[in-house]
């Protein structure tokens, strides 16, 4: 299950002819009954947004935050495209609008894919009468749809959760350019609660910088992400902001994890976690600064647990530190403190790096605050991938 988890949605997952490889490229996530829904979305800070944000940013507005559904395409990512662009990605709103007899506002629009290459608007309006057509509730749609906007993606992410009666849903897309500043994917995530889009606002903003805003691949930030949120009110349940929050954050932490998970080439999962710190920003910085140098991220690859690359980003994060007071831990066991190299097992750190999925814990004194950065290790593989557009 995923975004038909939860009471009051449908969804589909077609092939449009966007891709030449004529595999699925084209979802649809609706309310039930084409009701428009509370809503509410975060978008890429990136200046050179590409023309489906920059369309559901204003549809957003439009409908003060009331959605009937989100249109997501993949193959193209309709960005660097120009008006031209912009256009295409209104004319198949309109058209989704026309077939399903809504306001064209009440329609979000999201892309993924190569940039700078025209959107084929013209596949993509022969495919939405049949993502309409074949909307439906239950696991087979919802996992169609998470099928249909992947990239370079090699499967599928959703996620579901539940607050007592009231449940959760969510599918994403994402493998390499994640360095969010918002989130670096695409991602829609639905609940049966009763909510209105201020709340919704309130709690995604907080579930984004808690999941998506902690994850990086490759320091590179997306011209098209988008991250989506609509509650049907199916359950007839209202829950607080924390309750909500909650549910909203467990989906999101779930299709975060598995797109550093799915990196481009990656053979490692790192979390990256910072302690000790005098606030939680400090820590962030530390954890970023580290996740994100491709020295380090190289070590991983090579099974390698090089402290003096750690050190070295933390020295450089732009924090205060006594030095003295740092150490380096991989998956709990200390290599380095008090400026030296400790005596350790490398037997018992060597199966540490040896792992798919590794802790890195710097302490950085006796502060309260600590935060965690998910990222993956730098391989050939990425290279092999990211060195030509195609």
């Amino acid at each position: 299950m995923s975004v038909t988890y939860p009471l009051g949605f449908v969804a589909s997952g077609v092939a449009s002819g966007i891709k030449p490889s004529r595999r699925k490229d084209m979802a649809l996530v609706a309310t039930s009954d084409w009701h428009a829904a509370a809503a509410a979305a975060t978008f890429t800070q990136n200046l050179a947004a590409a023309a489906p944000v920059v369309v559901s940013r204003q549809n957003l507005t439009a409908s003060a935050g009331q959605v009937a559904a989100v249109l997501l395409t993949s193959g193209n990512a309709n960005a660097a495209t120009g008006v031209e662009g912009e256009a295409a990605a209104k004319h198949a709103v309109e058209a989704l609008a026309a077939v399903a007899g809504v306001h064209p506002s009440q329609i979000l629009i999201c892309s993924t894919g190569l940039i700078g290459i025209p959107w084929p608007v013209e596949k993509a309006l022969e495919g939405i009468p049949r993502a309409h057509g074949e909307l439906a509730g239950g696991e087979e749609a919802g996992l169609s749809a998470a099928e249909a906007i992947m990239t370079t993606d090699t499967f599928a992410k959703t996620a579901v959760n539940e607050v007592g009666s009231v449940r959760f849903g969510g599918i994403a897309k994402g493998a390499a350019m994640i360095a969010p500043n918002m989130a670096t994917m695409l991602a829609v995530v639905t609940t049966d609660a009763k909510a209105t889009s201020e709340q919704l606002a309130r709690v995604l903003g907080h579930a984004v910088e808690m999941s998506f805003n902690r994850i990086t691949i490759d320091g590179c930030t997306s011209t098209n992400d988008t991250v989506v949120i609509m509650a049907s009110g199916a359950s007839r349940q209202e829950l607080s902001d924390e309750e909500l929050t909650a549910g909203v954050l467990a989906v999101c932490d779930s299709l975060a994890s598995q797109i550093v998970f799915d990196a481009e080439g990656s053979t490692k999962l790192i979390r990256v976690t910072c302690t000790g710190a005098e606030t939680e920003d400090d820590a962030l910085a530390i954890a970023r600064k580290v996740a994100e140098s491709s020295l380090v991220k190289c070590s991983f690859f090579g099974k390698d647990p090089y402290w003096g690359r750690v050190i070295s980003e933390v020295g450089t994060a732009g924090v205060d530190l006594d030095m003295t007071q740092v150490s380096v831990a991989y998956g709990g066991i200390t290599v380095y403190a008090n400026l030296v190299e400790m005596g350790y097992d490398r037997e018992a750190v060597g199966r540490v790096m040896e792992g798919r999925e590794i802790d890195l814990e710097v302490t950085v004194g006796d502060g309260a605050a600590s935060a965690t950065v998910i990222t993956a290790d730098l391989t050939p593989a990425y290279i092999a991938e990211n060195m030509r557009t195609s």
